[in-house]
């Protein structure tokens, strides 16, 4: 088994993927923590956590591994590695919770997009990992459930367990050996960290609307370019219909309630035809329901 680990970790680190050691049939590291930290070797000058240990030298790899049949972790961060984290249902949830598979399959219909073919594991729980480079230039960190149901994504402060590795109750395997693609664009854009001081200035307001009212639509478009995956629809329409209602009353411009929504909802990672449709149908209900001025 250890001359087995020891190839995983050691083909791992010729791809470029930093490797570090796991605990024997588990996937909780198997280095020291902070509190027992020797303030020796790696460590001499402060302590170094797992992410900063990972490496990809094989003398170091071969000194690891001749200690023990240890499972390989991958520290995503440093291998420039964005992985997408598909997992099973679990006992405990609802009756009809779809899997990260299906909420995959499902987030690449509502785009328009098919589900991106790539480097592709199975976990020992029956779950799937989708292996992408990262994109240059920006720090992608974790994400939980962002993307979907039973969807996480593990980049710099992440690691997966690598291909190879055994648990108790099974082991990871390869399922799809496809070259790695770049993370498409579409899903960088759901998982690029979001700077709510930034989406205050969504678009700007005329300056003839009364106070309440810009108000209104800043903080309106701040939370539809801050909404999250399964909300984004709702906050639009609801931000829509509150803000149809200082359209009749001539406080806001129906353009630029368009505009600022339109944009917002671009954020916040909708389609730009899904923003327009929503914006002018739910723009239309406020504005009938709603003919004088607000109170």
């Amino acid at each position: 088994m250890n001359a087995h680990l020891l190839n995983v970790a050691l083909n791992a680190a010729e791809r470029g993927w930093h490797v570090f050691p796991l605990r024997p049939r588990d996937k909780r590291p198997a280095l020291h923590g902070e509190t027992a930290c020797p303030g020796t070797g790696d460590c001499a000058s402060g302590h170094r956590k797992w992410e900063q240990r990972a490496t990809t030298d094989a003398d170091r790899i071969r000194k690891a591994w001749s200690a023990g049949a240890f499972n390989v972790g991958l520290a995503t961060g440093p291998s420039g590695l964005v992985v997408v984290d598909l997992d099973p249902v679990k006992a405990k949830d609802p009756k009809g919770t779809p899997d990260g598979v299906t909420s995959l399959q499902a987030l690449c219909e509502r785009a328009g997009k098919t589900v991106p073919t790539t480097y592709r594991t199975r976990t020992a729980s029956g779950g799937h990992h989708l292996y992408f480079t990262a994109p240059t230039g920006v720090r992608l960190g974790n994400s939980a459930g962002r993307l979907g149901t039973h969807i996480d994504t593990r980049a710099h402060g992440g690691y997966v367990v690598g291909a190879g590795s055994v648990l108790l109750h099974g082991a990871y395997e390869v399922v799809d050996p496809a070259e790695l693609v770049p993370l498409p664009e579409w899903l960088y854009a759901l998982l690029a960290p979001r700077q709510p001081s930034r989406a205050l200035k969504v678009a700007p307001v005329s300056v003839r609307a009364p106070r309440y009212a810009a108000a209104a639509l800043r903080a309106e478009a701040a939370a539809v370019a801050g909404a999250g995956e399964g909300v984004r629809n709702w906050t639009l329409v609801r931000a829509a219909r509150a803000l149809g209602r200082f359209i009749p009353s001539g406080d806001l411009d129906r353009h630029e309630v368009e505009q600022a929504l339109n944009s917002a909802g671009l954020r916040a990672g909708l389609r730009e035809n899904e923003c327009r449709a929503a914006v002018a149908s739910a723009l239309n209900w406020s504005i009938a329901n709603n003919p004088g001025r607000p109170a």
